[in-house]
């Protein structure tokens, strides 16, 4: 209290300018038009400028919510796309949505646990079977081909990578549409090779892969990658094709998990060929 003490009677005159010039201050912009508009006009850029710094960092620290909401208005949008009907009339065309059944469904959720330096590796997903996830869905992300769903229990489910050693993707290329079996050789976590394409078909560096569609696992022309290199080894009939996938599986967050309300009755028909045969 001495110290206090001591220190403003030390300084009295200091304080006292400063009081004094305070009081002139606002006197001279209560009795000036041009000084007290100015003075208004600064306050209001200055607070303006202070809530707009406070309202980014509210918006930083809201970024995890806001990724959760237009995650799930993606997965909405996407079950409503025409890419996800199918016509169930041929080609007649009729003023009403019954010519399309949908084919697909999607959930958003998020990757929580994901590996990528193993020879099979899997991504923990927060849906289960609470939100009606099963075993043999596909993920995707907004970038390209994910995984498929292997294992589930009520909240969670663990996916199989296409990162995975035993895991193979039925892709084409998109541009002649020539059908090929991605599959992934260990090493490169950004890279995956495409395999069964003949010697004949016209490859070029940047030609883009996408999903086929056929195992009803994944919407047709999901992208999986883009053609890295290849090359043609001397009396093979098949390439050796090196793609650059589309997906940074060290950096996976929110992911869409695919639900095809075909694929049980496709594999119950196929099963009867087999069967047949």
């Amino acid at each position: 209290m001495k110290n206090l003490i001591r220190f403003l009677s030390k300084n009295s005159f200091l304080f006292l300018f400063i009081f004094l010039l305070f009081i002139s201050f606002i006197l001279l912009v209560r009795t000036n038009n041009y000084q007290n508009s100015k003075v208004f006009n600064s306050s209001n850029f200055l607070i303006g400028n202070l809530y707009s710094t406070i309202n980014n960092v509210n918006d930083y620290f809201n970024l995890k919510e806001v990724n959760a909401e237009l995650a799930e208005q993606n997965a909405r949008l996407k079950s409503t796309q025409i890419g996800t009907f199918s016509k169930i009339n041929g080609i007649i065309v009729e003023i009403n949505d019954t010519i399309y059944t949908q084919k697909y469904v999607y959930t958003s959720a998020k990757a929580i646990n994901n590996s990528t330096n193993k020879r099979e590796n899997y991504i923990t997903i927060d849906k289960g079977s609470l939100n009606g996830i099963e075993a043999g869905m596909g993920v995707i992300s907004a970038k390209g081909v994910i995984g498929t769903v292997k294992n589930v229990s009520e909240n969670f489910c663990s996916v199989i990578s296409v990162l995975h050693e035993k895991n193979a993707v039925s892709a084409k290329i998109k541009k002649s549409g020539y059908i090929g079996s991605l599959v992934w050789e260990l090493g490169d976590y950004r890279s995956a090779q495409l395999k069964d394409i003949p010697n004949h078909v016209e490859l070029n560096v940047g030609d883009v892969i996408i999903t086929t569609g056929y195992s009803m696992v994944y919407p047709e022309g999901i992208l999986v990658g883009t053609i890295k290199d290849f090359d043609l080894p001397e009396g093979n009939n098949f390439y050796n094709i090196n793609i650059k996938l589309s997906v940074d599986y060290k950096s996976l967050s929110h992911v869409f998990i695919v639900k095809s309300w075909m694929k049980e009755e496709q594999e119950e028909l196929e099963a009867l060929n087999d069967a047949v045969q």
